[in-house]
């Protein structure tokens, strides 16, 4: 996929906007988590080694327009970034009526969902932000599945328009694992429904080698096949889609599993074959010969995508299975792929980030490029040629 880059152009005195994703966790306005900030670092540092004044806009949390929305202001973020960037970072709440950034200079806007023109892509909004820089560059892939104006709407009324050395790195990473895999590719996939990822399972059906599933999606599966899951965690009204899926797919199912009689951390965990659940277990991970074999597939890979837990990982006595499969991701000599927000907190719990090649940054937007869906956020960026 061809995008026109952020290094491609010239920014010397240039004011360059940067669209980024910097949606991070707060406690209060302490970041727990500054993964995204520290992420687009590279395209920031960039424009300014180029000479230019650098603009940043982001999101941060789903705010209600016209409620006081303090607690989703980006001023920690700013100051996150003054402290990273090691220069001044001015976090700017009114803007529209025009806003002066030097060469070497850093402004954040305020939080853009502030304005209800911005998930409605509205023209207005969007020329107002292009009107802003000589240069607008999108480094947000996980919110590049979503037309909204600071991602999408702008490009039509900017100057000139890019990719961000993050959004470009996002691009190159699913492209070298969906367009041209080293074989075989191993897809493995979990969470708790099957319901967000149909699309997914219909597209990886045909370019995957091996699916391994797990956690609740594996649950409706299992019951697809007749199988007595107790008081787990399934989507009835997709068994008919399940089957469709088992049907066109050869997907090895658990063999065993862990389950609980409660989902709490003093709960006691069950090993249990699949088909003996008693009906008043839930299973909560898969089971050890099931981890181990799933292991096995993954040391015999030569691509691996990954999106998913195996089970309630959050739960000591229900992380076994999801440990194991993500060691076992971390220990192969495949290329290898992961995203999703469940994802990397098990890659986080289990501290293998090092170990991977490639740790996306989107949830929903890694999971619409897998499905093959065109992501608007880039497709508005790729050349003509």
């Amino acid at each position: 996929m061809a995008v026109i880059q952020l290094t491609d152009l010239q920014l010397q005195n240039k004011r360059v906007l940067i669209r980024t994703d910097l949606n991070v966790p707060l406690d209060g306005t302490k970041i727990t988590n500054d993964r995204r900030i520290r992420a687009t670092l590279p395209t920031i540092e960039l424009a300014l080694d180029r000479g230019a004044g650098v603009l940043v806009v982001s999101h941060l949390g789903r705010p209600k327009t016209g409620v006081d929305n303090a607690h989703l202001s980006l001023q920690p973020v700013a100051d996150c970034l003054r402290v990273l960037l090691k220069r001044p970072v001015e976090l700017i709440k009114e803007w529209h009526s025009g806003l002066d950034v030097n060469a070497g200079e850093v402004k954040l806007l305020e939080n853009i969902r502030f304005h209800s023109g911005e998930t409605k892509n509205d023209p207005e909004l969007a020329r107002s932000l292009a009107s802003l820089c000589d240069v607008y560059v999108n480094d947000a892939f996980g919110t590049a599945h979503r037309a909204h104006a600071s991602t999408h709407g702008i490009v039509k009324y900017a100057t000139e328009s890019c990719a961000g050395m993050l959004l470009a790195a996002e691009i190159e990473a699913l492209e070298q694992a969906l367009a041209n895999p080293k074989r075989p590719l191993v897809a493995v996939l979990g969470g708790s429904k099957i319901s967000g990822k149909l699309e997914v399972l219909h597209n990886l059906k045909s370019l995957a080698d091996k699916l391994l599933v797990g956690g609740g999606m594996a649950n409706t599966l299992l019951l697809a096949t007749g199988v007595n899951v107790g008081n787990s965690l399934v989507e009835k009204e997709l068994i008919n889609d399940a089957k469709a899926i088992l049907e066109a797919a050869e997907i090895p199912l658990p063999v065993d599993v862990m389950t609980s009689e409660s989902i709490d951390a003093e709960s006691h965990a069950f090993l249990r074959l699949t088909d003996c659940i008693p009906s008043h277990e839930a299973i909560v991970d898969v089971g050890p010969e099931t981890a181990r074999q799933y292991a096995k597939t993954i040391a015999e890979a030569g691509t691996v995508i990954w999106n998913g837990p195996m089970g309630i990982f959050e739960i000591q006595q229900f992380a076994e299975g999801t440990r194991q499969v993500a060691n076992a991701i971390a220990n192969t000599n495949a290329y290898t792929l992961a995203g999703g927000g469940d994802t990397i907190a098990a890659i986080e719990q289990f501290d293998i980030s090092h170990r991977l090649d490639y740790i996306s940054t989107g949830g929903g937007a890694f999971l619409e490029f897998i499905e093959g869906k065109q992501l608007p956020g880039i497709e508005v960026l790729q050349r003509d040629s």
